[in-house]
């Protein structure tokens, strides 16, 4: 309708153009202004005219007035009568002339000769003007050219006691003088004509735009043309048109409004309510007056779209404009539309929430989500059991696993999330999992296959009212890996049209399940090659009192790793690394780098050494990985090694890069050791160096990797304070308490990055289990030393060993003297084995061989390797240590005998 409007009002612009110059609203503009300047410009030249009547009456009156005044002044009959009356009249007529505002005053006697002038030099003249009139007794006035020019004058009389004229007064003006006043008028009547013209001329302005709006600038056939053409559209567009006034009654109606709504020939002028035929609901908005859009109304078997705006007549509500639509066909177009555009909306949700993980239950939870309650009432989710450990599928729907159920009402009597399921063939699960293909099913209560699989079961949900049911396989790359189930029971049932979104609702979590199902084997054996690159248990050792945690980060496996390893003598290596990155690579790095570093322990390294060889270990590491394919994975790592002697609780440790490990004191004090920082492990060129500290008994040594005390939302300091404040305190507390109040208090549920965190509390052998001797360098001394090995080996009670040890030692001390340097020295040490320790000043090690029959030396090393269960040697700043050790029976194993 609005655009039938628009080309109604286009039209009258082109005829404008085309034909007429001038519109109704020009022309009477036109008209009105040229009248009003006619009307200005006459009242201007009246008022001008007037003026001058005005100004010359005045001056005349004024004149008059001034004559009589001096003529009837006292003293002016003494002044005639005196001998010399030009003497005492000249000043007064200058006075009362000046006074009075006029030209001259002039007396004069009954012939006419002046006894006054403002020039007196026309005293004694005669007198320019009519005196006649005068001398009878009248006043007169005139207009006369005299001495001062031209001049207007009023001549008066003047009488003596006997009322006989004496003399005459004649008092003026010049003409000019009058024009100069109107002309000083003259101004103020131009600026009002002018304001009157500017006024009526906006106002014709306002009239003219008034009317040019009103009639929208036409001419008068242009007018004549619009409204032929306003009633031809009005009657014949395909738009109902009603105009109803305040009052309900109907002022206009086209033809399509009357065919639409069945209305009489003479419903216009008739109230809304007297119609006949008309819907009620319809006829109560005809006269309610409000704003309506596109109310849906049913009229004579139609669905009319029903406008209507309100009017107003010169600011007052007049009525209203209704305009009809018949949209009984776009009715069901938009019907279908909006299913269509709902199903792509719920498309475009499952895009945006199906997939948000890769987990195999959460991904299927969130296709639950999605299609409850906008396409099912009710969805469950069945996988094959295989699926969710990330293995292949098997070919039959057994071995299914409910992973999630979804539902409008949680009272419902499906199977219960977990539950283990075997399909029958009959069901539509099986069939569609076996071929691959959606099953509907729209009458749950004919259908007896999927009865057959819970008979009981499926009586309840057709008791509850679940009536229909679409089975869609989830299957990505081919591989069908468990079926989505779509339940209804409050709406109408699936039909053919709905399988298509199902398998589209299906076929995108098909994707996220199947990569989830894969993360997942990957992830485990990430996760159990990581497993079996870290420790399972820790060794047996009489130094360290251990705890450990290690808990891996979000993103899976990644290169954090501890060590427990025993040294000789007792002593225990601690050992806390990080491999940059996460992944198998990270992984794998990490299990080359702790193998490194137990086949670098077994050579009873000092930590700066041991730290040194490892640093070139990754370097080489590097370059044998670098090539294109590998680009971006060269190794980083930090790493701490120390090394505890619980005999003379001395602690040596080293760093590459790494944090410093945490000191909790026995009094339960904190402090983080001067620990000289190396750089991280791969970069080389650079020392490392350790630092010695002497630990009393029951402190505890706490190393840890970065994942503990860093994260995003903290500052390293901050979590640095934390670890103290977890730590401190508590002397009396074990490592595994430590461990978990530590975990507790600077970690959430789940860390970002790995963490490996190692609490050791540290312990001293006591003094009467150990011995040790110095040796003079005589073979003479062997045969002491085998004695009083033998007696302090009685005082332990283990005399059993004795031979065994005196062998050893024996060999050991020997080889010291003939090959080695003082000083020598010989230390027994009870623990959980009996250890033997032959120190020396020289640094070359024996090696172990095999003698030939004809040799007459070379086996002392072989009977030393032959009776001791381990035995090697270490280098010291004085020179090298070899040392052996013997198992010490169980004591309560030979009491069990």
């Amino acid at each position: 309708m609005s655009d039938v409007f628009a080309r109604s009002r286009r039209s009258p612009w082109r005829f404008k153009v085309g034909r007429s110059p001038r519109s109704v609203a020009g022309q009477v503009f036109l008209l009105q202004v040229a009248l009003v300047v006619v009307l200005v410009a006459c009242g201007v030249i009246a008022l001008v005219l007037q003026s001058q009547h005005d100004t010359t009456t005045e001056a005349r009156r004024r004149s008059i007035a001034v004559a009589q005044t001096f003529a009837h002044s006292p003293g002016v009959l003494q002044a005639l009568r005196s001998p010399d009356p030009s003497k005492v009249l000249q000043p007064l007529t200058e006075a009362g002339r000046k006074a009075a505002g006029v030209d001259f005053i002039v007396v004069m006697n009954t012939k006419g000769i002046r006894y006054t002038h403002p020039i007196p030099s026309k005293i004694g003249h005669r007198f320019v003007g009519q005196i006649k009139p005068s001398l009878a007794g009248k006043v007169y006035t005139e207009t006369v050219h005299g001495p001062l020019g031209h001049e207007e004058q009023a001549t008066v009389p003047v009488y003596d006691e006997h009322g006989k004229v004496t003399a005459l007064v004649s008092a003026g003006l010049k003409v000019k003088n009058v024009t100069s006043e109107v002309d000083r008028q003259l101004p103020i009547i131009l600026t009002a004509g002018a304001g009157a013209l500017v006024v009526s001329t906006g106002g014709t302005a306002l009239v003219g735009r008034r009317l040019r709006r009103q009639t929208h600038s036409l001419a008068p056939d242009e007018m004549t043309r619009m409204y032929e053409h306003h009633d031809t559209v009005l009657h014949s567009v395909r738009e109902g048109v009603l105009i109803v006034d305040g009052d309900g009654r109907l002022l206009l109606v086209n033809d399509e409004a009357a065919r639409l709504l069945e209305l009489p020939s003479d419903a216009e002028g008739r109230t809304v309510r007297e119609l006949p035929g008309l819907d009620p609901a319809t006829a109560d908005l005809l006269v309610s007056g409000r704003d309506a859009s596109d109310e849906v109304h049913f009229a004579g078997g139609r669905l009319l779209a029903v406008n209507q705006r309100p009017t107003s007549r010169a600011g007052d509500p007049w009525g209203t404009v209704v305009t009809l639509r018949d949209c009984t066909e776009l009715q069901a177009i938009s019907g279908r539309a909006e299913v269509t555009r709902q199903r792509l909306e719920l498309l475009y949700d499952a895009g945006l929430g199906i997939g948000s993980s890769l987990d195999v239950v959460q991904t299927a939870d969130e296709l639950t989500r999605v299609a409850v309650p906008r396409f099912a009432d009710f969805v469950t989710v069945d996988l094959a059991d295989a699926v969710l450990h990330g293995e292949e599928p098997a070919a039959t729907a057994t071995d299914m696993r409910r992973v999630a159920v979804g539902g409008i009402r949680d009272d419902h009597p499906l199977y219960e999330k977990g539950r283990l399921i075997d399909f029958l063939p009959s069901t539509p699960q099986a069939r569609g999992y076996t071929a691959g293909r959606t099953e509907l099913v729209t009458d749950l209560s004919t259908t007896d296959g999927w009865q057959a699989q819970d008979p009981q079961r499926a009586r309840q949900i057709l008791e509850y009212g679940i009536h229909s049911l679409i089975s869609a396989p989830i299957q990505a790359r081919g591989i069908v890996l468990g079926m989505a189930n779509f339940w209804r029971s409050k709406r109408e049932p699936f039909d053919a049209e709905e399988v298509s979104l199902a398998e589209e609702l299906v076929a995108r979590a098909a994707v996220s399940i199947d990569n989830a199902r894969r993360y997942t084997r990957e992830h485990a054996l990430a996760v159990t090659l990581q497993r079996s690159l870290l420790p399972r248990a820790l060794p047996t050792q009489s130094a360290l009192d251990v705890a450990y945690r290690y808990l891996p980060a979000q993103s899976g496996v990644s290169g954090d790793w501890f060590d427990v390893i025993p040294l000789s003598g007792s002593r225990v290596a601690l050992s806390v690394g990080d491999v940059v990155g996460h992944g198998l690579h990270a992984a794998a790095t990490m299990g080359r780098l702790r193998t490194a570093v137990h086949n670098f322990s077994t050579l009873d390294l000092p930590p700066d050494e041991l730290l040194s060889h490892l640093d070139d270990l990754v370097g080489r590491i590097d370059q044998d990985e670098a090539s294109p394919e590998t680009t971006g994975e060269i190794v980083g790592a930090t790493c701490v090694y120390a090394i505890y002697d619980p005999v003379t609780r001395h602690c040596v440790m080293a760093r590459a890069g790494h944090l410093t490990p945490a000191l909790v004191s026995p009094d339960g004090r904190v402090a983080f050791p001067d620990l000289p920082a190396g750089p991280p492990l791969g970069l080389g060129g650079m020392p490392f160096q350790a630092a010695e500290f002497e630990l009393a008994e029951g402190s505890q040594l706490v190393l840890y990797t970065d994942g503990l005390v860093e994260d995003r939302s903290r500052d390293l300091d901050v979590g640095m304070e934390m670890l103290r404040r977890s730590l401190a305190g508590h002397p009396d507390r074990s490592p595994e308490e430590s461990c978990r109040a530590v975990l507790e208090e600077l970690l959430p549920d789940r860390p970002r990055d790995d963490v490996a965190l190692l609490i050791a509390r540290t312990r001293a052998l006591p003094a009467e289990q150990v011995a040790d001797w110095d040796v003079p360098r005589d073979p003479a001394a062997v045969s002491g030393m085998r004695a009083a090995v033998s007696e302090k080996l009685a005082e332990w009670d283990l005399s059993e060993l004795g031979f065994g040890m005196e062998l050893v030692l024996s060999e050991l001390i020997t080889n010291a003297i003939r090959y080695g340097s003082d000083p020598i020295h010989v230390r027994l040490i009870h623990d959980r084995s009996l250890i033997c320790e032959v120190a020396d000043g020289s640094s070359t090690s024996p090696h172990l061989r095999y003698a030939a029959t004809t040799d007459e030396g070379g086996r002392g090393l072989f009977l030393v390797s032959q009776l001791a269960e381990h035995w090697g040697t270490r280098y010291t700043p004085q020179g090298k240590v070899i040392w052996a050790e013997l198992p010490v029976p169980d004591l309560a194993a030979l009491l069990a005998e």
